[in-house]
């Protein structure tokens, strides 16, 4: 086996990209401090064909150096917009028949792993703030909590780790 070229792998040009049609899913990052977490979200949701990423609160939004050394030009595929208020968004896409989904552990959340997605049901995922997670109001707001099973001695992913694990999930499930 020899590994491919870039030029071999058929990856679409960035209007390609735009013209195609997306996974239903929405991105909301609650309050992400770390801008390489921000621009790994990036790449990782430009990767799933993620329809849009919300930064909400303290979360930086491009251009920003720091961002663009992860997220490697994703910026430009993957539309975002910035909203102050997370809670405020979670009901404008309720509103939408978005089912907005917190990634936390929580009382009564579910597995990702016994999670299925519905057929034709866009959904919002909200991954929280390295160090405090999803908001509480975010939380009790949320249609549900979804869980990564973990099983070893640490609590916690890295949020850039969560979106990948999530995000591959829910689109394979999707697909």
């Amino acid at each position: 086996m020899r590994k491919l070229k870039n030029s071999e792998l058929g990856r679409k040009t960035v209007e390609e990209f735009k013209q195609t049609n997306k996974t239903p899913i929405i991105v909301v990052l609650d309050n992400i401090r770390s801008l390489n977490n921000v621009g790994s979200v990036f790449r990782t949701s430009d990767a799933f064909l993620i329809e849009k990423i919300y930064l909400c609160g303290i979360t930086a939004t491009p251009p920003n150096k720091e961002i663009h050394k992860t997220a490697l030009g994703a910026t430009e595929s993957v539309d975002w917009e910035y909203v102050e208020s997370t809670m405020d968004l979670v009901e404008k896409l309720q509103a939408e028949n978005v089912k907005v989904l917190s990634i936390e552990q929580a009382e009564n959340s579910t597995m990702l792993d016994t999670f299925t997605p519905k057929t034709n049901q866009k959904y919002a995922v909200v991954f929280g703030n390295e160090v405090k997670g999803v908001q509480q109001a975010v939380v009790y707001s949320s249609d549900m909590c979804i869980e990564i099973p973990q099983l070893g001695t640490k609590h916690s992913l890295n949020i850039s780790v969560s979106c990948g694990v999530v995000l591959w999930d829910l689109f394979t499930k999707m697909r």
